[in-house]
C-alpha cells in the first residue's frame, strides 16, 4: 500500500472518530420552556472581551440575558433588581454525554424595582 494512501485512511478514521464525538459537546433545549417568572438578584457583567455577558445573580441561581435584552439592564450594573422575564435554560452536557450543568437565561424582560 502507498504510505500517503495509508495516511489518507488514518486521517478517515481519525475524522469519524472525533466529528461525533465533538458534536456531543453541546446543549439540548428543553421543551417545556419558557415559563414567566420574576426574579430578584444583583446585576453584574462576567467574562472577558468580546464575550462578556450580562446576568442577574439571585440566592438560588445566576440568570443570563440574552443579547437582545441587555441594553435594558446595562445601566443597572452592581444594583439589586426585580425583574418579570422568560426564563428557559439549556441543558449542557460534556462530550461523553454526561451533564454539565444547567445554564438559565431571561428574555423579554421587564425590570420591576431596582435598588442601589
Amino acid at each position: 500500500m502507498h504510505p500517503g494512501k495509508a495516511v489518507g485512511i488514518l486521517l478517515l478514521l481519525a475524522l469519524l472518530y472525533a466529528v461525533p464525538n465533538a458534536l456531543a459537546l453541546g446543549r439540548r433545549e428543553k421543551a417545556d420552556q419558557p415559563k414567566g417568572v420574576e426574579v430578584t438578584g444583583r446585576v453584574r457583567l462576567v467574562g472577558n472581551s468580546p464575550m462578556s455577558s450580562l446576568v442577574i445573580t439571585g440566592e438560588e441561581r445566576e440568570w443570563h440575558i440574552d443579547q437582545g435584552e441587555q441594553k435594558k439592564l446595562m445601566d443597572l450594573q452592581h444594583r439589586v433588581v426585580t425583574v418579570r422575564a422568560r426564563e428557559y435554560y439549556y441543558d449542557m452536557f460534556f462530550a461523553n454525554g454526561l451533564p454539565a450543568g444547567r445554564r438559565y437565561f431571561l428574555r423579554n424582560i421587564t425590570v420591576v424595582r431596582s435598588e442601589d
